[in-house]
């Protein structure tokens, strides 16, 4: 299903959710998202900030097809890359065996796999750990695992749930390169961030407030 004309990528329209707090018979249901509205186009890239408990993360599960909304939709055009805030690893893999298990889900041949696999290690900078179990990985080798995973299939959008938490600021600097040459290439990228002096990076900045997206920039 697409998601729409003149360039939009992913457009996600009324997102509604809610969850339930405490126990029977006093639950009450506490609602996050309040009938949200994004878009995503070709060629940019958004940031996506708000407070604490504001549903960053509850979005962002939901665009990617990982939590069901209550109400709303959401359309995409093409591949999508998702990295979590929490990695989702197999401690007794190794990082070869990750991105070999994640290729065939994504349905890529062998050597496509190996070829995109390579460039991934290189650009992030950690191919000396291809033969390592996720179990006695650093965490900011971790994230980095957790992005090249995400950016494996080379998807037409990538949605980043805090994706440089534990990265050293050469890292960091990998990847806003990798993210600004995905603008270059028609890509959009949807960043939830929590610093202030990434907003320069970003052309349109959304802040959830009080279960709605609104505009910031």
């Amino acid at each position: 299903m697409t998601a729409g004309r003149e360039g939009v990528l992913l457009r996600a329209t009324g997102i509604e959710k809610s969850y339930r707090r405490g126990t029977w018979p006093s639950r009450q249901r506490l609602p996050v998202l309040r009938g949200v509205d994004l878009f995503l186009a070709a060629g940019e890239v958004v940031g996506l900030v708000g407070e604490n408990g504001a549903g960053k993360s509850t979005l962002m599960k939901i665009l990617v097809g990982a939590l069901a909304p209550d109400a709303g939709s959401v359309t995409c055009a093409g591949r999508l890359g998702y990295c979590p805030q929490e990695p989702v690893v197999y401690e007794r893999l190794t990082c070869d065996e990750h991105f070999e298990l994640f290729g065939r889900a994504y349905g890529l041949a062998d050597q496509a796999e190996r070829r995109a696999r390579r460039r991934l290690y290189e650009e992030l900078g950690f191919e000396r750990y291809a033969a390592v179990r996720t179990d006695r990985l650093s965490g900011g080798t971790l994230a980095k695992l957790n992005l090249g995973l995400a950016l494996l299939a080379d998807p037409e959008v990538l949605l980043l749930d805090e994706p440089y938490a534990g990265f050293d600021f050469d890292t960091y600097l990998r990847f806003w390169a990798q993210v600004g040459e995905r603008r270059e290439q028609g890509r959009a990228v949807l960043v939830i961030s929590h610093f202030v002096t990434d907003e320069e990076r970003f052309d349109r900045i959304v802040e959830l407030r009080d279960g709605r997206a609104a505009v910031r920039r």
